[in-house]
């Protein structure tokens, strides 16, 4: 059994301005990330990026479909040219894109202007590095730092340099994306039926592109951004619309991306959807069977169900535990040499494909599973999910974890109780002011008692 329950050291007061997550920094457009804001931190990070090479860092930029995308670009970019980089706008494309053209191109660094999953009202950025994984701790630390410096100045006017880089937009790189994913997951989708909800976000083109070059008959749903739109009631978060229309259309498979496109929720010809570790499990068998699965062991977080465990335990394939979040799956993956790894959610990495989690190749490869070994429901059958609940609370500040003696005590208790029959994680977001509660046990009437045992005392924090 897993826990995630330590509430961390109390530290110095956090500054007003938007941090670094467990992906990138987000916070509500126009308020909590600004132009001005995004300005600093693009001039901050070019300066860093410059340490790692020689000359002025050239730095890949894309943005998903929000309203507020184009102008924090232009921000971004702007600070990076104001420090003396040099920036090749890729227009509205997937996290994933990013990844594999800045690997592709050799650039010193990637950068995507999103906010994933969240509603249209909130923003991000976050980075890659040269071969388009996400940045180690030890680098967010150092921006992290230098931006609180920056800040404390009085920011851009302290961060300019005084020879300008370039800022050059190049949409043909979208072109390369759709190659490389073409050529790495070399898949024939000839014959299969999809509906693909693309979130009104950065895959409403690309996406459907993509799927129908492979050969599949798509048809499309949310592929209308207007730049309020993303994710509202649609994509991985909300796969209603999909499931309805995969039953009415008679396809094969639905695939909803979220804002981003970095995740992936497939629903079958029955409209059941299937989340990221049924994803992972059927990929990681067909894998292990054709003798592609590195190490026979995928890593998956502690959110994870345990009918995966179970499911995979069946066939002699491992599991690697690893904390909440991609960058911590790559990890897992690069410190154990596994080839395979994702998150309930819907991210999940391909490593010897890709650097990062990409739902369009998940896509990819998961059809590519369909097409070999029949209907996804079939494929799915053998999982046995345990009775799982995910709840949220409002968290605005975090230090009152580290005062929460009865909540830890709480948790520490049920723990107990549960045994090896069950799992509870509860965590601070790294993306959101809330607190994760989640629970898992081999009956529901366990779950949810646990579960408002706790969201009664976590509640009471706030």
């Amino acid at each position: 059994m897993t826990s995630d329950t330590a509430p961390g050291t109390r530290g110095p007061a956090q500054p007003t301005h938007p941090r670094f997550g467990t992906d990138g920094v987000r916070g509500r457009a126009g308020t909590d990330l600004t132009p001005e804001f995004v300005l600093v931190l693009g001039s901050v990070a070019a300066r860093i990026f410059a340490k790692g090479g020689e000359g002025a860092p050239t730095i890949v930029v894309g943005e998903d479909t929000r309203a507020s995308s184009a102008s924090l670009r232009s921000a971004l970019a702007s600070g990076i040219a104001a420090a003396g980089g040099n920036v090749i706008e890729c227009g509205v494309i997937p996290t994933g894109g990013v990844a594999l053209v800045t690997r592709e191109l050799g650039a010193e660094a990637g950068a995507v202007i999103s906010a994933s999953h969240n509603p249209a009202t909130d923003n991000g950025v976050k980075f890659f590095g040269s071969g388009g994984q996400k940045l180690p701790d030890a680098v967010e630390a150092e921006i992290q730092e230098e931006l609180d410096r920056a800040m404390a100045r009085g920011g851009a006017a302290c961060a300019a340099s005084t020879d300008m880089g370039e800022v050059r937009r190049d949409e043909g790189l979208v072109d390369v994306y759709v190659r490389l994913l073409l050529e790495a997951s070399d898949v024939s989708l000839s014959g299969l039926r999809v509906v693909v909800d693309c979130a009104n976000g950065a895959a409403y083109r690309v996406g459907p592109r993509i799927l129908r070059e492979a050969g599949a008959a798509v048809e499309v749903i949310c592929d209308s951004p207007d730049g309020r739109n993303i994710n509202a009631g649609c994509g991985a978060t909300a796969p209603t619309a999909l499931a309805e229309r995969v039953r009415e259309s008679k396809a094969d498979v639905g695939l909803a991306f979220d804002g981003d496109a970095d995740r992936l929720v497939a629903v079958d010809a029955h409209g059941a959807v299937r989340d990221g570790d049924d994803i992972l499990a059927v990929c990681a068998v067909d894998l292990a069977a054709r003798r592609r699965l590195r190490g026979d062991a995928v890593v998956a977080t502690v959110m994870s169900n345990l009918g995966l465990r179970r499911c995979l335990a069946a066939h002699g394939i491992g599991v690697v535990t690893s904390s909440v979040g991609d960058r911590s799956v790559l990890i897992a993956l690069e410190d154990h040499d596994l080839s395979l790894g994702g998150e309930q959610s819907g991210h999940v990495i391909f490593r010897d494909v890709a650097p990062t989690g990409d739902g369009i190749l998940t896509a990819l490869m998961l059809c590519g599973v369909i097409t070999r070994g029949g209907r996804l429901a079939d494929l799915t059958a053998e999982i046995e999910r345990v009775p799982q609940s995910l709840v949220n609370v409002e968290l605005v500040d975090r230090s009152v974890l580290e005062r929460a003696g009865a909540l830890w005590d709480l948790v520490r208790d049920i723990e107990v109780e549960l045994g090896e029959r069950g799992q509870v994680v509860v965590r601070p977001s790294g993306t959101e002011p809330k607190l994760r509660i989640m629970v898992q046990a081999d009956t529901a009437a366990s779950v949810d008692s646990a579960i408002e045992r706790i969201s009664q005392v976590a509640t009471r924090l706030t």
